[in-house]
């Protein structure tokens, strides 16, 4: 019975490791490029998708919550990958291609799906030169730190 439980909790403190480490790296990165490239109220505009164009007027309450909701939103798409590989173990095998991959379907979820759902309902025309960038740049600091956090610690 205790040789039993002791693979099951080391395996939830790796997946837990997987995620958080995965999901720091890649929230602190994102956050970080988006900061430096459009300005450091990014995290107002986070807290617009939930709290609507009154965010932008908001305090440190509001600033805070908006980090919070990037991180809680990177450790969720880390925890998305580990779940998945879990039953497709190409994803731990090759972890830089699958990394790329999947920040690509991350910044295509986040593009098309997340934001024009939001409170701030942010739907195109998008500019080419946009969709490219936003690609390529969740596909190195999103999917990479991911999925490289998952074949390190997930195994």
């Amino acid at each position: 019975m205790i040789g039993n439980s002791a693979p099951r909790a080391s395996e939830k403190r790796n997946a837990l490791l997987a995620i958080v480490v995965g999901g720091g790296i890649a929230g602190t990165l994102d956050l970080l490029q988006a900061c430096i490239l459009f300005g450091w109220d990014i995290p107002l505009v986070i807290a617009g998708g939930l709290l609507g164009r009154g965010a932008f007027q908001g305090g440190a309450g509001t600033y805070v919550l908006g980090i919070a909701l990037h991180f809680f939103i990177a450790c969720s798409a880390a925890a998305v990958y580990y779940a998945a590989s879990r039953w497709l173990s190409f994803l731990r095998e090759h972890p830089l291609v699958c990394g790329l991959f999947f920040g690509a379907a991350v910044e295509d979820v986040m593009r098309f799906v997340v934001l024009p759902l939001s409170a701030l309902r942010s739907k195109g025309p998008y500019k080419l030169n946009d969709l490219i960038l936003g690609l390529i740049v969740h596909m190195v600091v999103v999917g990479l730190p991911i999925s490289i956090s998952v074949r390190r610690f997930a195994k």
